[in-house]
């Protein structure tokens, strides 16, 4: 049985943190982070090379030689071109790419991934270990040519007191489905593993050339490769991808048949089932119908759907009428009867139709909605959703369940159901009661979580993700939705209407990877070890002592494998040190679309030193803030929990300074320390923010907004902790400024991106002019569509004057930097001496007196000095 490596006396076993969604579960799904969007010191420290070790330039990361299906998701407006960046503050490189998301299907070509002719061997066999590791590759690594694995620090201390100070702290944030800038190098043959221990050849690995044995990172055991490593040269080594490449993919074919190229098709593609809720008034109904329509015209035409809805009744829309919208109606006070889904199944009606001969239908069925007509409150309407989504599961099953694999084709990939909720569940299995009031209500709300985690949990069993989509103004009883979407996979999203926003979610959720069966394996060197895990996932025991007596790996079986999720990995020091590297290798398992069976392999070497200064200067802070963020948020499960982590950060902050800063003379005051500048602002950002701030007002959607960040990609989970402020300039160019109220001059435009929320502010000054103001909110429009057009969920934007009601979102986001002296002003944001003394009166007067401090202020009341900007 695969366990996490036990930890030292004095240390906490290994475990793997679960993130509960419900207050009454004793066990929960591990709780969990677009490409980085600025640039910095590089993401991986370049190792010294030993003297026997190649030098020489190594072959180039050749992009996946697969087919990428699906396509840009396209925007519900057309607004002008984009914007040209200048960022004269902080480099703020934003590409932005019209592929979809990871991982990617492969088509497999007749022509194989393997080395050339096999080498000679020697009768005499050389012993010199020969480790592959080709420059170019190191490079690559150091460009941050991976930024599917990124470490907290780019070195590790050797000492174990130092290197294990929790207010700072270790680790790594791994997205299994990122995409990779150039392509993993891709083999169609069984890796090589290490007998010991399970782990994969990689190109740190030192080999002996003349035997081809070659020696395992992980646990240093001397392997043999059945003669394939066997080599004339270090030279002709490099031919094999795993010795040349830190990142590669082996793929197996599904059917087995590696020359037959599996294609897939409307018979075996995963399908879509919208679930819909009938129970709207006309006003939502008329956004809803709009959203809709649009992504009937937006689904690639393979792609099989299927249209539900549900109210007392669950209507299951028959795609066989061609001229009326059909559908086959069952009760919703009771899960469907074995009896009634085996009538549904094998009946004549089509329920999963390919789109390219069911968009008509489709529309006239969308057409066809009407507006709920009783009189009754939202809250109070009859919605049978669970019912709904167990006939969704199974006519996605179909009779596939009552035969065999010979005989059905199975869908490759995972299925998907996405629920549009306009009100809570208050009828048949799952459902709660109407009111809060009601005496009922939490013994009938306890079943309810329970029921719905377990029907989470047989949809992930089916390969099937339900995503939940709630819109309106009616409470939806999260607490009792979130186990539905987050034991599947999923994920459930507020709203505040059925426009624009949730039509592009509609959208990007239909268009998401479709893999399945993922699981995650992390292996570590022997000094290191895992603390806690927190991702879309839950910890799998996978008894392999039976091929690998000392497989002491961590599993986590993967609830699905997205580019818009990312796992946090804390570690720490089982002893001190003593070698000059640590090794990592993270290993991605998965079935693609066409029912390949794919292991990506990543492995990572990280000097160790014993200079703290050192070991400072290679700490990411942007990794570092969302590692720690991720590990506050875990624990905040309610408003008054949130409070008290925000004591935790203070907490936190001050023994960083304590540990790593320095005493100011005669003072009892610390001074952060320099190397990770920017690292307490981030933490009073998250202090203040979305997630352990007052900003947004319902609980419910603080715990939505906790449960996303939890499992959300780095470049999400960075905007979401600290929002990215943009200015606009005169020729539509932006300039990227700290967070700060200072920003908000009278006489520009501003973007600011706070992951979920996209805000766009026009100043007074701007907004008289009309020309100039329309132009700017055009540009500011464009760049908001622009750095969140593969963003899921895909945030609102919002566009208001200085002054109005709206701009309150605006400023509670921003640091009150105006309550500092100027010169701190002017050292935090440079901008400012560009003002003219006038301008800067102006601002001046124009801010409002409020109690809540500045980032200054707040960091020398934890009697810490603020570092220096970098």
């Amino acid at each position: 049985m695969a366990t996490p490596p036990q930890a030292s006396p004095g240390h906490k076993t290994i475990t793997t943190q679960m993130d509960s969604a419900s207050p009454n579960s004793n066990k929960s799904p591990i709780a969990s982070a677009p490409p980085p969007i600025s640039s910095g010191a590089p993401r991986f420290p370049t190792p010294t090379l030993q003297h026997d070790l190649i030098s020489s330039g190594a072959p180039r990361l050749s992009p996946l030689n697969g087919v990428r299906t699906g396509s840009s998701i396209p925007h519900l407006s057309t607004p002008p071109g984009p914007p040209v960046f200048t960022s004269p503050v902080r480099p703020a490189a934003v590409p932005f790419r019209t592929s979809p998301t990871t991982p990617q299907p492969v088509a497999f070509s007749s022509g194989s991934s393997l080395p050339s002719s096999s080498p000679p061997h020697f009768s005499n066999g050389s012993v010199e270990l020969q480790q592959q590791l080709p420059s170019t590759v190191e490079e690559s690594v150091l460009d941050g040519d991976l930024p599917c694995v990124l470490f907290s620090s780019h070195k590790v201390l050797k000492h174990k007191k130092q290197a294990n100070v929790p207010s700072l702290g270790f680790g790594v944030l791994v997205s299994p489905g990122k995409e990779t800038s150039a392509g993993p190098q891709v083999i169609q043959r069984d890796p090589h593993r290490c007998h010991n221990c399970g782990a994969y050849s990689n190109l740190y690995s030192n080999i002996l050339i003349g035997s081809g044995q070659w020696q395992c990172v992980i646990c240093r055991n001397l392997n043999g490769s059945e003669g394939e490593y066997i080599a004339s040269s270090k030279e002709e080594l490099r031919n094999f991808p795993e010795l040349s490449s830190p990142l590669v993919d082996f793929i197996q074919p599904g059917n087995k048949r590696p020359s037959f190229v599996p294609v897939t098709d409307s018979r075996t593609s995963a399908p879509v089932v919208l679930v819909i809720d009938e129970c709207l008034d006309e006003p939502h109904l008329q956004h809803l119908q709009s959203s809709l329509h649009a992504f009937v015209d937006s689904v690639p035409p393979t792609t099989r759907i299927g249209i539900i809805l549900y109210g007392r009744t669950v209507s299951v829309y028959d795609f066989s009428e061609e001229s009326i919208a059909s559908a086959d109606v069952i009760p919703g006070g009771t899960s469907p009867t074995e009896e009634t889904l085996k009538a549904l199944i094998y009946g004549t009606g089509i329920y999963l139709s390919p789109m390219h001969a069911s968009k008509e239908v489709a529309h006239q069925i969308f057409s066809s909605l009407r507006p709920y007509k009783l009189n009754l409150p939202e809250a109070s309407r009859d919605r049978c959703l669970g019912t709904a989504v167990e006939v969704a599961l199974a006519i996605i099953q179909g009779p596939s369940a009552d035969m065999s694999r010979g005989v059905v084709k199975r869908p490759g990939g995972n299925s998907r159901i996405i629920v549009c909720a306009g009100g809570p569940n208050t009828y048949g299995p799952g459902s709660v009661n109407h009111s809060y009031t009601h005496p009922n209500y939490p013994h009938k709300e306890k079943t309810a979580l329970k029921w719905m985690e377990r029907l989470g949990r047989e949809a992930h069993q089916h390969n099937t993700v339900i995503d939940i989509l709630c819109a309106g103004t009616c409470p939806v009883r999260v607490p009792v939705l979130q186990p539905l979407a987050k034991a599947s996979g999923g994920v459930l999203v507020l709203h505040d209407d059925f426009g624009e926003a949730f039509g592009v979610n509609l959208q990007r959720a239909s268009a998401r990877a479709a893999v399945s069966h993922g699981m995650l394996e992390i292996r570590c060197s022997d000094d290191i070890f895992v603390t806690q895990v927190v991702g879309p996932g839950e910890e799998a025991h996978v008894d392999t002592h039976e091929t690998f007596k000392n497989d002491v790996s961590l599993c986590i079986q993967l609830l699905s494998v997205e580019e818009t999720q990312c796992f946090s990995i804390s570690m720490e020091n089982k002893h001190d040190i003593k070698s000059d590297f640590v090794f990592f290798q993270f290993v991605i398992q998965y079935s693609n679309v066409y029912q390949a069976n794919i292991a990506r392999v990543i492995t990572i070497r990280l000097p160790t030193v014993d200079s703290v200064s050192s070991y400072l200067q290679s700490v990411q802070d942007e990794v570092a803030a969302v590692l720690i963020a991720k590990r506050t948020i875990l624990r905040a499960k309610g408003y008054s929990d949130a409070i008290d982590m925000r004591t935790t950060l203070d907490e936190r902050v001050k023994d960083i300074a304590l540990k790593f800063g320095s005493q100011v003379p005669k003072s009892k005051l610390y001074q952060f320390p320099k190397e990770i500048s920017l690292l307490p602002e981030l933490l009073f950002h998250l202090r203040r923010g979305l997630l352990l701030g007052s900003i947004v007002g319902h609980e419910d959607e603080r715990s939505v907004l906790r449960n996303l960040f939890l499992n959300a990609s780095f470049d999400l989970s960075i905007r979401m902790v600290a929002p990215r402020c943009l200015m606009h300039r005169e020729g539509g160019t932006f300039e990227e400024l700290p967070a700060y109220d200072l920003a908000m001059q009278s006489d520009t435009a501003v973007v600011l991106d706070h992951g979920t929320d996209v805000f766009i502010w026009l100043g007074a000054e701007l907004a008289a002019d009309e020309g100039r103001s329309a132009a700017a909110l055009a540009a500011c429009r464009t760049l908001a569509e622009e750095l969140t057009e593969l963003r899921f969920p895909a945030p609102r934007i919002l566009a208001f004057k200085e002054g109005s009601s709206q701009a309150r979102y605006f400023v509670s986001r921003l640091i009150p930097a105006h309550k500092d002296p100027p010169y701190e002003q002017e050292a935090r944001f440079p901008q400012l001496r560009t003002l003219t003394t006038e301008q800067r009166m102006k601002l001046k007067s124009s801010f409002v007196h409020f109690d809540d401090p500045s980032f200054c202020e707040w960091i020398r009341n934890l009697k810490v000095v603020p570092p220096e900007p970098s």
